[in-house]
């Protein structure tokens, strides 16, 4: 559509108002300026008692009365710094606060080679089993003055195999795989917690999955419990071979038969109990009796008392349920729940020491490719003795209690 141009009278009034908006707002932005100005210089007044420069380690360390070395050693938080007093630490972390002080990361990274940085693979980033091992990684990177990257693969072929190399590519002076099946050998340290592969310069963390097991089922068999179901693992979980391998063996030694129909795998990639709740259902479905279930995690033991009150069966009265894991959800369900307690916290931070122990030894021989720790039951209130007519009923086939 045409416009016809406007005339300049008309033009006028506008300019003449653009101006002066023009001037208001350069005017604000003056004052602006000097507001910013005025309460910088305040919030510098401290800084500038040493002087107008920015705060250097060496002028901090003077201003401090000690050596620059003992001022760095504190502010990178180097294990060296655990012989310093802790009144001295204080004090100049007390003084870096108050002369805006930090230390040089670019600097430190070009003296050392390093970026001080960690990449950690995790399936999913969500409460539960990956969170609780992060959060002992964390606990150890952070007291060691070390930055990390968390990438969640979702258990797709393609990022397991593309996230190391972009961790690569972002310099990472390590990397942490959870539960994540590993087969790649990098040029930097690698530690996995609950990895079964053996792979060249792979150290893994592990639990002890038969002691895991017996802890379970001897306490399930010692209340009297014979007819056991179970919630197995997903397939793409690096535990669930290895877990379900030991159950059998255990279950062999103590002479519990497992029924087929009482195995139900879990199946949807989720951290919901939704899934542990599904397979219930289907256990419930072939009508074979059981007294007591034992669930690959907590999660899906949480889904699985869901289940079976919906079917109108009580916990423990009708049916003993043991989780695995022990997240710290588990003691707050109602009733609480009896798990086998897996370390997760703990193999974090284990994980986490070796790494940078690794990492401070370049080129060191480390013989011991597995670490193992062991498992703990943890009773509360979802397991009970066996119910009187399961009882006699076992009795009845010619089974002891």
């Amino acid at each position: 559509m045409f416009l016809p141009p406007m005339s300049i009278a008309e033009t006028q009034p506008q300019k003449r108002t653009e101006s002066r908006l023009s001037l208001a707002r350069r005017f604000r932005l003056c004052e602006i300026s000097s507001v910013a100005t005025k309460k910088a210089n305040k919030s510098g007044h401290a800084a500038g008692r040493l002087g107008r420069k920015p705060m250097s380690l060496r002028r901090l360390a003077e201003h401090l009365a000690l050596s620059p070395a003992t001022v760095s050693l504190v502010m990178n938080r180097s294990t060296v710094a655990d012989s310093i007093p802790q009144d001295t630490k204080d004090r100049i972390f007390a003084a870096a606060r108050k002369f805006n002080y930090r230390p040089n990361f670019l600097a430190r990274s070009l003296r050392s080679q390093r970026s001080f940085t960690i990449g950690v693979i995790v399936p999913e980033v969500s409460e539960g089993y990956s969170a609780t091992v992060m959060s002992g990684v964390e606990d150890y990177l952070l007291q060691e003055g070390y930055f990390y990257l968390v990438a969640s693969h979702r258990h797709r072929h393609d990022l397991i195999d593309e996230y190391p190399r972009l961790f690569l590519e972002r310099s990472v002076d390590g990397l942490i795989a959870v539960d994540t099946p590993w087969h790649h050998n990098l040029s930097v340290p690698v530690v996995t917690v609950s990895g079964h592969n053996d792979v060249k310069g792979v150290i893994n963390i592990v639990l002890n999955h038969q002691r895991a097991a017996e802890c379970a089922l001897k306490h399930l068999f010692q209340l009297g419990h014979r007819q056991i179901a179970f919630l197995k693992g997903q397939p793409f979980s690096s535990d669930t071979e290895v877990r379900w391998a030991n159950i059998e063996k255990v279950a062999s030694q103590l002479g519990l038969s497992i029924s087929s129909s009482l195995v139900a795998q879990l199946e949807e990639d989720s951290p919901s109990p939704e899934v542990g709740l599904k397979a219930t259902k289907r256990l419930l479905s072939s009508h074979e009796p059981f007294t007591a279930l034992f669930a690959f995690n907590d999660i899906s033991a949480m889904g699985a008392i869901r289940a079976l009150r919906q079917a109108g069966l009580r916990v423990p009265d009708d049916v003993s349920v043991v989780g695995f894991d022990d997240i710290q959800n588990a003691a707050y369900q109602n009733p609480g729940l009896t798990t086998v307690r897996q370390p997760l916290r703990e193999m974090g931070r284990i994980a986490a020491e070796i790494l940078l122990r690794r990492i401070n030894r370049p080129g060191s021989d480390f013989h011991d490719r597995r670490t193992t720790v062991e498992p703990e039951l943890i009773l509360r209130e979802t397991t009970c003795r066996v119910p009187n007519a399961a009882r006699q009923a076992n009795e009845s086939k010619g089974r002891k209690p």
